[in-house]
C-alpha cells in the first residue's frame, strides 16, 4: 500500500542506525529523529543513554531486547496506535541485523503502520569496504550456532559458496570458529576486522591459519569481531559432484582407506580434508546399506 494511503493517526516506527564504535559516526537525520520521537526502544538503555548524553539528547528510553520483546512489542504497538513515534536502536549499527527488532517491525507492518529506515553505520559494510577481499557479491551469515553439530552443518552448507562470506563472532568463540573453518572449508584467505572505528581498530589479513596463529599469542582477544572469508575458488569444472565421483571410484577400487583417499583428493583440489572425508563416509555408509 502507498504510504499516502496509510492511517495518518498512528505513529511512525523509525529504524535508526547508530555508531558501531566512534560516537560521532551518526547522521544528522538520525540525531534529529532521536531528539523528536516520543520513545526510543533500545537494546541496552544504559549504553544508549551514554550515547544520547554525548550528543545532548534527552530521550525517553525503554528497553527492547531478545528477553522482553514478546511483552514489549504489543505495548509499543499500542503506543504507536495512540499516535506516538518510536525510534528503534540497537547497541551498535543497524537494528535487526543480528540484533532484536524484527518482531516489532513485522508487527508494525502487519498493522499497516509506517516503518522508516534511517541508514547509517553497519559493521558488515565497514568491514567489506576495507577488507580488500572480493566485494562484487558477498553473503552475510552472522553468528553461527553455539551447538557444534548444528554449526558444522551450517559451515558445510557454505563449502561450495563462491561469494565472500561474512561472520560475526564473539571474542570468546573466535578461535574455535577459525579452527573449524580451516578444518571444514580449508585454509582460505580471510580478514578479521576487530574493534572497527574504535581506538584499537585492527584488520588482520592472511590465511585463516595466519589469523589464528597471530591471535593465539595474545593473552586475551577483545572487542567486536567481524570475519570475512573468501568463497570457494574451485574452477567451475570442479564441483562437489566431481569430488563425490572420484570418491566413489576410489572406494570401489579399494586401494586405500577412506581417510587416505580423502587426503589425496583434498590436496589435489585444495579442499578441506574434513569435508572430503565426510563425503567419503556418507558414500561408504550408503554402499553398506545397499549391500544388506
Amino acid at each position: 500500500m502507498d504510504d499516502t494511503c496509510r492511517n495518518q493517526t498512528t505513529g511512525t516506527l523509525y529504524v535508526v542506525a547508530t555508531p558501531i564504535g566512534h560516537r560521532d559516526d551518526i547522521t544528522l537525520r538520525a540525531l534529529e529523529t532521536l531528539k523528536t520521537v516520543d520513545l526510543i526502544a533500545a537494546e541496552d538503555t544504559r549504553h544508549t543513554a551514554r550515547f544520547l548524553n554525548h550528543h545532548h539528547i534527552q530521550g525517553k528510553l525503554i528497553s527492547y531486547h531478545e528477553h522482553n520483546e514478546n511483552e514489549r512489542t504489543p505495548w509499543l504497538l499500542q503506543k504507536m496506535s495512540a499516535g506516538l513515534d518510536v525510534a528503534l536502536v540497537s547497541d551498535a549499527g543497524t537494528p535487526t541485523v543480528s540484533d532484536p527488532g524484527y518482531r516489532l517491525i513485522t508487527a508494525a507492518i502487519a498493522k499497516d503502520m509506517k516503518v522508516i529506515p534511517l541508514p547509517g553505520p553497519s559493521a558488515i559494510m565497514a568491514a567489506v569496504s576495507a577488507a580488500g577481499l572480493p566485494t562484487d557479491a558477498f553473503v552475510f551469515v552472522g553468528f553461527l550456532s553455539k551447538k557444534k553439530q548444528r554449526r558444522y552443518t551450517e559451515i558445510q552448507a557454505l563449502a561450495d559458496e563462491q561469494r565472500t562470506v561474512i561472520f560475526y563472532e564473539s571474542p570468546a568463540r573466535l578461535m574455535t570458529l577459525l579452527q573449524e573453518l580451516i578444518e571444514w572449508l580449508g585454509n582460505r584467505s580471510a580478514v578479521l576486522a576487530r574493534e572497527m572505528t574504535k581506538q584499537h581498530e585492527e584488520f588482520i589479513r592472511g590465511n585463516l591459519s595466519d589469523i589464528r596463529d597471530q591471535l593465539a599469542s595474545r593473552p586475551k582477544i577483545r572487542g567486536e569481531c567481524t570475519l570475512l572469508v573468501t568463497g570457494c575458488t574451485l574452477p567451475k569444472s570442479v564441483s562437489m559432484e566431481l569430488i563425490r565421483q572420484e570418491l566413489q571410484e576410489g572406494l570401489r577400487m579399494g586401494k586405500c582407506r577412506p581417510s587416505e583417499l580423502s587426503k589425496k583428493i583434498a590436496i589435489k583440489y585444495s579442499l578441506s580434508k574434513r569435508i572430503v572425508y565426510s563425503e567419503a563416509l556418507k558414500i561408504k555408509q550408503r554402499r553398506n546399506n545397499n549391500s544388506r
